[in-house]
């Protein structure tokens, strides 16, 4: 059984305030499948950017959601996030956005592929 993203999302939140950092919902999608995109903001001009990795990687026998980095360095401006996340909003428009500050970039995700 594959978890909802409304559900996905706040975990996320309460994790990230449990590890210090501050998170926030930008944008609430489609509450049982809508795509959850993280921005990490490591609060030193540099961001990431994580997304719904390839369904190759999902667990067939748990329904893990699993997560990749956007880009491919290891950090982005963040004009280069919010470029891709208005390309990802034009196909997408049930996304959600969850945006976490931490200096040292934790996601706060499970499975990161």
């Amino acid at each position: 059984m594959r978890l909802k993203s409304d559900f996905i999302v706040s975990a996320t939140i309460r994790r990230a305030e449990l590890g210090g950092a501050f998170a926030a919902l930008r944008k609430r999608g489609g509450m049982e499948a809508g795509a959850i995109f993280v921005v990490v903001d490591r609060l030193d001009g540099t961001c990431q950017l994580f997304g719904p990795a390839p369904q190759a990687h999902y667990g067939a026998e748990d329904g893990a959601r699993a997560f990749t980095r956007m880009h491919p360095d290891e950090t982005a401006s963040r004009e280069v996030i919010e470029a891709r996340l208005e390309k990802e909003m034009r196909f997408d428009p049930d996304l959600w956005i969850l945006e976490i500050e931490d200096r040292n970039g934790q996601a706060f995700l499970d499975n990161i592929v």
